[in-house]
Formats: structure tokens, C-alpha cells, sequence
């Protein structure tokens, strides 16, 4: 036999061995508190706050707008119509610009306790799987059986 071939017969039988018994050392690790089934997955929007800039910027620019219209007292109703519409305008478009997302998960752990986390990458679990906390829950791996 080659040496090639020899390399690469001992590097996939090395492989194989690894992925077994990481999945024993998954299995084997398991306690009530630290392994459970996932009830929950989903992707949570926040909408982010407004600093009230804006608010003044949309007023200002709502403002001078509406003032283009008409002459004199639809004038001013245009004015002030504008200044309102354009600060809730501004505001809305500044939460927007500020919201965050992240992921939201419900394990119903094997102790009969039901533990939520956050992530802010969608993490690799559905719902229904039996998984593991790792490092405290900031990972989850999936646990076959």
C-alpha cells in the first residue's frame, strides 16, 4: 500500500472514531439540569428609542414644506400640519434606523424546568430536538437518543 493511501485510510478512521465518541461524550454528559428539549425558537425585533433628534429634524423639515403651501391661514394650517407629520415621521424613521434583533430560546430542560436565552445568531437547534447547555447555555449542542 502507498504511503498516500496509508494517510488517508488513518485520517478517515481517525475521524470517524472522533465523531463517535463526541457523540458518546454528548450522551454520557447529560444530567436533568443540563440537557432538555427545545420548545422555542424565534427571531425577536426590538424597535430601538428615539433621542428626540428625530423628532426636531422631521418637525423642521414637515415645517418648511407644509409652509410651501397655500397663502395665508391654510398657510399656516399647512405649517403646522407638516411640522406634526414630519415629527412623527422623523421619529418613526429614527427607531427604525435603531431597532436590534436577536433569537429567543425555550428549553424545557429534563428536570421539569422550562430556561429561556438569547443569542444573536440563529442558533443551530429546532424545535423539538433534545440538546445540551454547553458553557452555561451560551452554546447548545444536539444530543442524539
Amino acid at each position: 500500500m502507498t504511503r498516500t493511501v496509508r494517510h488517508s485510510l488513518a485520517a478517515a478512521a481517525t475521524i470517524i472514531l472522533l465523531g463517535s465518541s463526541q457523540t458518546a461524550l454528548a450522551q454520557s454528559s447529560c444530567t436533568s439540569a443540563t440537557c432538555g428539549v427545545v420548545n422555542r425558537v424565534e427571531l425577536v425585533e426590538k424597535k430601538g428609542q428615539g433621542s428626540g433628534l428625530g423628532l426636531i429634524a422631521g418637525g423642521v423639515v414637515g415645517g418648511v414644506l407644509g409652509h410651501q403651501i397655500g397663502s395665508g391661514r391654510g398657510n399656516t394650517a399647512a405649517t403646522i400640519l407638516g411640522a406634526g407629520a414630519g415629527a412623527y415621521a422623523g421619529n418613526e424613521v429614527e427607531k427604525n434606523a435603531k431597532k436590534s434583533s436577536y433569537w429567543s430560546v425555550a428549553i424545557r430542560m429534563d428536570n421539569g424546568y422550562t430556561r429561556n436565552f438569547t443569542y444573536t445568531n440563529q442558533p443551530p437547534v429546532h424545535e423539538g430536538e433534545h440538546v445540551r447547555l454547553i458553557d452555561g447555555g451560551r452554546r447548545l449542542a444536539r444530543v442524539s437518543g
